[in-house]
This record gives structure tokens, sequence and C-alpha cells, in this order.
């Protein structure tokens, strides 16, 4: 039976099986990485909510990681500890900046590293 080529059509089995690879691959970066994204919405919100209290330039430092704290407790946010939180007080000057990195892995040894660096500044120096 001799086919001529005008008239093959369709992908092969090979060519099948390497897009659904690329399909599932792209679609395992996105449920790994997407939850990440919206830990950092998260962490933003606290931030622009702390920002908006109207007592922020009278709290001492450790009132304002407490109420970091509560916020990420809160909404479930893990991926920051207290060592990411930098308080700057000077007077009625407030410096807040959150820098944390996460690291997720994907499989095997591929792993992914986003970093992050939020912060608000209330008040004159």
């Amino acid at each position: 039976m001799n086919i001529s080529p005008e008239r093959q059509q369709g992908l092969t089995l090979i060519s099948i099986t390497f897009i659904l690879g690329l399909i599932a691959f792209f679609t395992l970066l996105v449920l790994k990485i997407a939850p990440i994204y919206l830990d950092h919405s998260k962490v933003a919100n606290a931030l622009a909510a702390l920002e908006k209290s109207t007592d922020i330039e009278t709290k001492t430092e450790y009132e304002v990681r407490d109420s970091l704290n509560k916020r990420f407790n809160i909404n479930y946010v893990y991926d920051v500890t207290q060592d990411d939180i930098k308080v700057t007080k000077h007077g009625n000057y407030l410096k807040v900046v959150i820098e944390y990195e996460v690291v997720k892995k994907i499989v095997g040894n591929l792993s992914v590293l986003v970093e992050f660096k939020d912060f608000i500044e209330v008040g004159q120096e």
C-alpha cells in the first residue's frame, strides 16, 4: 500500500507524547508556583492593612511584629518568620521591611526559588 505524502494527516505517537508531556510539566509548574504568589498577596495585604491603621506611628516594634504575626496566622501564611521582618522606628517614623524567599520542590532534584521584598514607610523621619 503506497500512500502519498499529500494524504498523510495527524500527529505521530511520539509527537502526541511530547505535547502531553509539555502540558503536564507546565501544569505542574503552575500548581506549585501559584500558591506561593497567593501567599505573597496575603503578606502584601497585611502590610497595607498595617499601613492604614490609625495609630501605627505610636506602636512599638513588638506591637508591630505582633500585629503582623496575628494577621499571618489568620491568613495561614507560614513562609514569613520573625527573622524576615525588620522594623525600624525613630520617633514618629516607622519602616517595616519583609524580605523572604520560598523554595518549593518541583520534581526530583528540581526546585523553584522565589524571592520577595515588601516594605512600608509611615511618618516623618
